[in-house]
């Protein structure tokens, strides 16, 4: 198994659903020991259970679940001290804001902003460097079409996500001599079961502005996701990679 003997942290992976826990499986199913965090531990424990279920708490690896909620700042490096040496974070925890430049109101923009930029910043200033102590690692940052179209309703996310983009790049430059990759992945509308709920099975028809005129399962994307936390990616640095359908190529 291409990640056994390492430790992988999967920020927003504790309900089941998500593109974190389908990322948190993958991970799993190559081996690695993984830690899911949210911020409910009932629900985190579902997510361990399936996991464990799947395989990834035996011959694959150790799972274990970290509450923590990644808009406090303190929470943050807890959660950090918690974890202990890592060799993969996929920093892909979100908060989602949904209104018009003109209606945003600010408790939204700076949770969106504390949870989306500050979290992954601070996970990385701390892991990083413990990565490096231990010979390299790679940190996988989850972006969104948002950050490179113009989408209204959707200033505030997708100016989170083009921050992210432009912290994978420079952060890629930082830690290259430390032999920690980072790169960032794009996905297109996805079935998670958060989107599903609120939008339908066809999520209003979004599938349709992809050229492969679908949406994605989260595990599709998870695959990218775990493609750049391994050793199959050595070479790939400060990229942002699409996993879109081709929504960003038409």
């Amino acid at each position: 198994m291409e990640l056994a003997g390492r430790t992988a942290l999967v920020t927003g992976s504790g309900a089941v659903g998500g593109l974190g826990h389908a990322t948190a499986r993958a991970l799993a199913a190559q081996g690695a020991d993984v830690i899911v965090t949210g911020t409910d531990p009932e629900r985190g424990a579902t997510v361990v259970d399936d996991l464990r279920a799947a395989g990834g708490g035996s011959a694959a690896g150790t799972v274990r679940f970290v509450a923590a909620d990644l808009a406090d700042a303190a929470a943050v490096r807890k959660l950090v001290e918690d974890a202990g040496a890592v060799d993969i974070l996929i920093n892909n925890a979100s908060v989602m804001t949904f209104s018009p430049t003109t209606e945003q109101d600010i408790a939204s923009y700076d949770a969106a902003f504390a949870v989306n930029v500050r979290a992954a910043f601070l996970l990385t200033a701390l892991v990083a460097p413990k990565m490096a102590a231990n010979g390299g690692g790679s940190i996988v940052n989850v972006s969104s079409t948002a950050a490179g179209l113009g989408m209204p309703g959707m200033a505030v996310y997708g100016a989170t996500k083009a921050a992210v983009e432009s912290l994978t790049r420079t952060w890629a430059a930082e830690f290259a001599p430390a032999n920690v990759r980072v790169n960032a992945v794009v996905p297109g509308p996805m079935r998670t079961s958060k989107v599903v709920a609120a939008m339908g099975p066809d999520m209003g028809g979004m599938g349709l502005t992809t050229a492969l005129k679908r949406t994605s399962d989260p595990t599709e994307v998870a695959h990218v996701i775990a493609f750049l936390a391994g050793d199959r990616s050595s070479y790939v640095t400060g990229a942002t990679v699409a996993a879109d359908g081709g929504r960003t190529a038409i």
